[in-house]
């Protein structure tokens, strides 16, 4: 996505509009996704559904339009944390009592092993580090947007991330967790 293209979907261009949302929502929800939202792609349609309205009033091109499209999926997944927290114990899953249920594909079951994988991964980091690993390498975001979504300083994002990053190398060197 170019500043031109940002430019061209603040003047409400359905065009460039398309262009935006594909160029962003499969960060967004990898990202939400990684994160552990209990409906990623909900979520980034609410992400989509905040942000288009405010793309006319929208500084910075293409970069501004990113760190912005990731400042509100990080709202609303903060959000949706505190209202899973809020509401109380879930019952989980029976497939037994349901009869909708249909066979899975092959791609179904192979992406949930690897997200199971990026999950134990992250799981090892602190909050912050997976959070900071998250946006720079799901999100593809910089350390400069990093920093203005999760308000910390660009040398404190790098640190993070270099730890993270140590702490996974470290881990699957000493293979507390398998890929």
């Amino acid at each position: 996505m170019t500043d031109s293209v940002a430019r061209d979907a603040a003047r409400g261009d359905r065009d460039a509009v398309g262009v935006v949302y594909a160029a962003l929502s499969p960060a967004i929800l990898g990202y939400l996704r990684a994160r552990g939202v209990d409906d990623p792609e909900a979520m980034t349609n609410d992400v989509f559904v905040k942000l288009l309205p405010i793309v006319p009033e929208l500084k910075g091109g293409a970069d501004g339009l990113r760190k912005l499209a990731f400042t509100i999926a990080r709202a609303r997944m903060i959000d949706s944390l505190r209202a899973r927290s809020r509401a109380g114990t879930t019952v989980p899953f029976d497939p037994t009592l349901d009869n909708r249920a249909v066979p899975s594909a092959e791609d179904d079951a192979q992406a949930a092993l690897a997200l199971a994988r990026v999950h134990a991964v992250l799981d090892l980091l602190p909050e912050e580090q997976r959070e900071v690993v998250t946006l720079r390498v799901v999100g593809d975001l910089t350390v400069e947007q990093v920093a203005a979504v999760i308000g910390k300083s660009s040398g404190a994002v790098k640190q993070l991330q270099r730890r993270g990053m140590v702490a996974i190398r470290r881990a699957l060197q000493e293979r507390r967790v398998t890929l």
